[in-house]
């Protein structure tokens, strides 16, 4: 897919962190919390990758995760961001971002895991 037009689940509580991405041309769906995140991801969107904030009000990121891996479609990429501190369980993500980190990095990973 080489990560143009990729469609992407970001799930972020911090207003629009991430939003710059349709600017990229990927199609962005945004859930301001883990939960509704969930919903999103269950509710037939078909996902390219989930970009999910680790510490979030009503579902942590790690629990995200977890409904992912148990989905029917549980080989979809899942990218953490994590801040200093964070309760990261490495294990069930691609990949781990660790803030701050410039967009183009996070632009470089979509593209390898799409």
């Amino acid at each position: 897919m080489a990560g143009v037009m990729a469609h992407l689940l970001v799930i972020d509580d911090k207003d629009g962190v991430l939003s710059c991405l349709s600017e990229l041309g990927y199609k962005v769906k945004e859930a301001q919390d883990g939960r509704e995140g969930v919903e999103l991801f269950y509710n037939g969107y078909n996902f390219d990758l989930v970009v999910t904030e680790i510490d979030m009000p009503r579902m942590h990121g790690n629990t995200v995760a977890q409904y992912i891996r148990r989905s029917t479609k549980p080989k979809t990429p899942i990218v953490a961001i994590a801040g200093p501190g964070d309760n990261t369980n490495k294990e069930l993500f691609d990949f781990v971002l660790m803030r701050p980190f410039p967009l183009k990095t996070l632009h470089k990973v979509i593209k390898l895991l799409t």
